[in-house]
């Protein structure tokens, strides 16, 4: 077991989790979330079609939607 012998050790301990957790939520619903396929998108682009104009963040999520949509129905 780890001993703190510096006054403060054992609050910094519980700060340093306390922050780890939450980046780790704030990672997991940012990701479920999808706010980083946007960044994935246009370093895609920018990696297999060079000069390409990627499109704009609304007009992204807009086809994004349209693509679902389309797939979600059943009729």
């Amino acid at each position: 077991m780890r001993t703190f012998s510096r006054p403060g050790g054992v609050a910094r301990a519980v700060v340093r989790v306390v922050r780890r957790v939450g980046l780790g939520v704030r990672w997991y619903v940012t990701t479920l979330l999808g706010d980083h396929d946007y960044v994935r998108y246009v370093e895609h682009l920018a990696r297999v079609h060079p000069g390409a104009e990627p499109e704009s963040v609304r007009d992204y999520w807009c086809s994004r939607h349209a693509v679902a949509e389309v797939q979600a129905r059943c009729c």
